[in-house]
């Protein structure tokens, strides 16, 4: 991937987005190119600037 396939991620997405797992609003995270739910635990990929919303492409964060 060159850096003129890199899209940037649209932040105002997250008025619209919603966590599959626990319907809980989402987070960005602009350094990992995720966006998490404290809720369910959950990190979901950004990749060329499209969240990939599937449970089993979340990763699972700490429950601090």
């Amino acid at each position: 991937m060159t850096v003129t396939d890199v899209r940037k991620f649209d932040p105002k997405m997250l008025e619209a987005l919603v966590c599959p797992q626990c319907q809980g609003r989402l987070t960005y995270d602009a350094a990992a190119q995720e966006l998490t739910s404290r809720a369910a635990h959950l990190a979901y990929p950004i990749r060329a600037g499209i969240p990939v919303l599937l449970i089993d492409e979340a990763r699972v964060i700490d429950k601090d």
